[in-house]
């Protein structure tokens, strides 16, 4: 196994887990070339899950900020809600390939797990879903969803009990049950061969939105913007663009309270270089190793890690990567459903948030698209309680008291 992009990735494991990854890195190269497979997949995301997505040019959000043109990829609009479908779709007919009986699965915003829970009752497929049980307090609808779909569904009160201490859980459960399970890792993240199946996957994305804005605007975007946690959204629209140096790529992780505080979520902005769940790559950790605990208000990307391919684009200088802090981000979720009729997840409202400070700084012939990765059903409550938080303390601060 190599499974490096540069210096970062790896498998960094416990000897017992390196047969497993092997098993999986051999049958991965073995099937992914088949043409029924390719095919059966091509079938399931354009009959059942609805591909391709729309590319949807935004109008009243120009003319109101001036500036560039801006297009959304809506991935919010898959059968599900978000782009996790791609992977775990495909991910699911690769492990029924190989004979494996059961899937175990990791969630941190609830879509992943969604997205396995329903592929799974597609598929005939017993299905075992860990989620930090902080973040299914956040995500109720898609903890009921889950529930419905069939899965198995086992909180996790280890840790910070968020999507680091699933993961944990989840690859502990593989590791036991290896001879009839799969594990159904959910970004672009962990040890080889995950992050290079995860982007291979979700690169549909990228390819879907390359031919609709040659079709709609003769060219390719100036800009692609995309949030970033563990980062398979973002790797999936990235990989449309990314042999094209004219086409500038941004990634947008979560400053939460502050970039310039202990509560955010932005390795590659603030990180530095350790080994983080069997990946070589930028993480959060202190002065010892010891991972930091992570804040963000959208649950994706609340994570002290990054997949391993962005850390390398991060390095290369081909991506650029920045933040937005919760409050950017609860406004721009505002701001695009009341001037666009458009429910972002909480997730993809940072990368909502980025192209609305953008757009204005660019002259009206430049284009801007935005790969929106979900739909904001999941976050109704937390953003509403978020929103109104955020009345009171603009309130406050009209009124002179420092807050």
């Amino acid at each position: 196994m190599n499974g490096f992009f540069g210096q970062f990735g790896g498998a960094f494991v416990a000897e017992t887990l390196i047969r497993n990854l092997e098993e999986l890195e051999h049958e991965y190269e073995r099937i992914k070339e088949d043409a029924a497979f390719r095919n059966e997949v091509a079938a399931i995301l354009k009959h059942f899950v609805g591909r391709p997505t729309p590319l949807t040019p935004l109008h009243r959000i120009p003319s109101k900020l001036g500036g560039a043109k801006l297009y959304l990829k809506r991935e919010d609009l898959t059968h599900t809600g978000a782009h996790k479908i791609n992977n775990a779709l495909a991910q699911a007919l690769l492990a029924r390939k190989i004979g494996k009986r059961r899937i175990v699965a990791e969630t941190g915003a609830g879509q992943h797990g969604v997205a396995v829970a329903t592929v799974c009752s597609l598929l005939g497929i017993e299905c075992v879903v860990y989620m930090g049980a902080v973040d299914a307090a956040r995500q109720a609808p898609n903890v009921q969803r889950m529930k419905l779909l069939g899965a198995d569904l086992r909180l996790v009160h280890a840790g910070q009990q968020t999507l680091k201490d699933a993961i944990g859980e989840a690859i502990r459960d593989w590791i036991t049950n290896v001879h009839d399970t799969h594990y159904l890792l959910g970004s672009a993240v962990g040890p080889h061969p995950f992050p290079k199946i995860v982007a291979d996957f979700q690169s549909i994305i990228g390819e879907e939105a390359r031919e609709q804005i040659w079709e709609a605007e003769g060219r390719s975007p100036d800009y692609v913007v995309a949030c970033v946690g563990g980062g398979s959204n973002a790797i999936g629209i990235f990989n449309g663009f990314i042999d094209d140096p004219d086409v500038k790529l941004i990634g947008v992780q979560a400053a939460g309270e502050g970039i310039e505080s202990s509560k955010h979520a932005a390795p590659l902005v603030k990180g530095s270089l350790g080994i983080v769940q069997g990946s070589f790559t930028y993480m959060l950790q202190d002065a010892y190793g010891q991972i930091l605990e992570t804040h963000s208000i959208a649950p994706g990307l609340d994570y002290p890690g990054v997949g391993p391919q962005h850390s390398y684009l991060k390095d290369s200088g081909r991506v650029e990567y920045t933040s937005i802090n919760d409050r950017e981000a609860l406004k721009a979720f505002e701001y695009l459903c009341r001037t666009e009729g458009i429910l972002p997840a909480l997730e993809s409202s940072h990368a909502v948030a980025y192209a609305l400070k953008l757009a204005p700084t660019l002259s009206e012939d430049k284009i801007v698209l935005v790969n929106l990765s979900g739909r904001g059903d999941k976050d109704m409550n937390q953003a509403m309680e978020g929103l109104e938080r955020l009345a009171q303390l603009e309130q406050l601060e009209l009124e002179g008291v420092t807050v």
